[in-house]
């Protein structure tokens, strides 16, 4: 299992897009730690979308760690189609193109789980990546993000300039995003069970039905990742990043009633999506490439997101 090198990180220029962000701030954290000069690329301050400030935000880095983007759960992606594909591309084609032009020497863009086609055998295998269309409610925001191997590709035939585009499983992990509209279902599902514990509730309605599944991966698992992929991996093909762990949604819930204590009843609401049937990954690719294997077991960092919600609402309480 191997580990990122300090001797590579030691000083360099670092720019990491959406480094306050979820995923963006434990890459901070550890490319920091492993002694990179670090600057965080803030949406306040730089609209990737724009050229101009896509070259303002990447000039001097010798590594770009792309994660900036437009992000949500199934009822943002229902909401927003539009802006999820415009957005994403726009920043996208602007990182790579102003990073080219910039003299970056690595663009590490994570790309999504979601850009993988609906029906297609399980584990995903990077072959089958472009071997039919998205789960419909993902596809503007997987199609666009899609679009970073594309880009890759052609920008490293066309000019040799050295990028990767992995692709993330589902993310999840201590301060996550858990607003009900816009967050993932990990950090939904934990929200609704600790205030339905603290408030004495009998019910607890989760979306779907809970027969789908998914492979989640602990967001300081993904930032090893993210961190090795810019040491390590040197094509602009698709490479997996996760467990390699197949998850059913009902499992799940189950699990985080139980480490909350929950004693009530769970409720399956069949009007609401589901979303894709099955999505976990073959990560054999990203272990022979770079080393990378996972570390954190779903449910130790399942306590971990749980203690992180408990101390964000009695921060918020206090």
């Amino acid at each position: 299992m191997a580990e990122p090198d300090p001797a590579f990180w030691r000083d360099k220029p670092v720019v990491v897009t959406g480094g306050a962000g979820f995923l963006g701030s434990a890459v901070t954290r550890d490319a920091s730690e492993l002694g990179a000069d670090v600057m965080v690329v803030r949406s306040a301050d730089y609209d990737l979308r724009e050229p101009s400030a896509t070259r303002a935000a990447v000039n001097g880095a010798q590594v770009v760690v792309h994660l900036a983007a437009n992000v949500g759960g199934i009822g943002f992606n229902r909401r927003n189609p539009g802006p999820l594909v415009h957005d994403n591309m726009a920043m996208t084609s602007n990182i790579f193109e102003q990073s080219r032009l910039a003299g970056v020497e690595k663009l590490v863009s994570a790309c999504t789980v979601c850009a993988y086609p609906k029906f297609v055998d399980a584990p995903f295998r990077e072959e089958t990546l472009w071997d039919g269309y998205p789960e419909e409610s993902n596809a503007p925001y997987g199609l666009a993000k899609k679009m970073m191997l594309v880009l890759s590709d052609a920008y490293r035939r066309q000019y040799s300039f050295d990028s990767c585009a992995p692709i993330v499983a589902n993310l999840y992990g201590p301060n996550d995003n858990f607003d009900l509209e816009d967050s993932h279902v990990i950090a939904a599902m934990v929200r609704k069970y600790v205030e339905a514990k603290e408030r004495g509730e009998d019910t607890v309605t989760l979306w779907g039905t809970g027969k789908p599944s998914r492979e989640f991966l602990y967001v300081d698992d993904a930032s090893r990742a993210l961190l090795l992929a810019a040491e390590r991996l040197e094509t602009s093909d698709a490479v997996n990043v996760g467990v390699g762990q197949e998850t059913r949604i009902r499992e799940l819930a189950e699990t985080i009633e139980r480490l909350v204590g929950f004693e009530g009843e769970t409720v399956w609401d069949s009007s609401r999506p589901d979303g894709q049937p099955k999505r976990f990954l073959d990560v054999h690719r990203a272990r022979e490439l770079m080393g990378f294997e996972a570390k954190v077991p779903l449910e130790e960092g399942l306590e971990r997101t749980i203690a992180s919600f408990r101390e964000q609402t009695a921060g918020a309480a206090a």
